[in-house]
């Protein structure tokens, strides 16, 4: 029963994938970040910069005492289809956040915040896309480089994001630009064949 319920599961995600979801050039929402000591809701945006391969920002804050913001390089890789995928990427983040030190002596865990901190992100999730929207489930790890006395911090996050501009529309306008620039730097017939004479003489 359990298998049947699987690949009915898995023909139905397919079935969406390659009839209604759309691949997309552009895309922004909303992200909802959990931690160890925090939660957060914030603002992500998705930019496809090269075949399966997107920038995102992610602007987060728990609307206290943290606020980060990542930008984050993520490859593609299809799964079922080109709408159904998973990901992974790295990048860099900064922000001001709060900070944990355990103090072995008196047992007592010291808390400072307004901390400045730089540091490294990865990244690895799942995204599907069904009509005009992305779904994705990532992990979101951060290693401290400055500012945080904790080295590594890791984040689950679901995002939700509106799909502002396809794929295809993307890849058009990026081919009317192409072939603008090319008639722009071709030279008239009349003017070749006038620098041929002018060559000769």
């Amino acid at each position: 029963m359990k298998a049947k319920i699987t690949l009915v599961t898995l023909l139905f995600f397919s079935y969406l994938s390659i009839t209604q979801a759309q691949r997309y050039g552009t895309a922004v929402g909303l992200r909802f970040g959990n931690n160890n000591h925090y939660r957060t809701v914030g603002l992500t945006a998705q930019q496809r910069i090269a075949e399966r391969l997107t920038l995102e920002g992610v602007l987060q804050s728990d609307f206290n005492l943290n606020t980060t913001f990542s930008l984050v390089l993520e490859k593609h890789r299809p799964i079922i289809s080109k709408r159904f995928n998973y990901y992974y990427g790295a990048g860099m983040s900064v922000g001001v956040e709060e900070s944990f030190v355990k103090d072995p002596e008196s047992k007592q865990i010291i808390h400072t915040y307004g901390n400045n901190t730089v540091g490294v992100d990865l990244i690895g999730g799942v995204e599907l896309t069904i009509l005009n929207t992305a779904i994705s489930l990532d992990y979101k790890p951060n290693i401290n480089l400055s500012g945080r006395e904790e080295f590594y911090r890791g984040q689950v996050g679901i995002s939700a994001r509106v799909i502002l501009v396809k794929s295809k529309e993307q890849k058009k306008k990026q081919r009317q630009r192409q072939k603008a620039k090319n008639k722009a730097q071709r030279v008239p017939l009349n003017e070749q064949i006038n620098s041929i004479f002018e060559k000769k003489n």
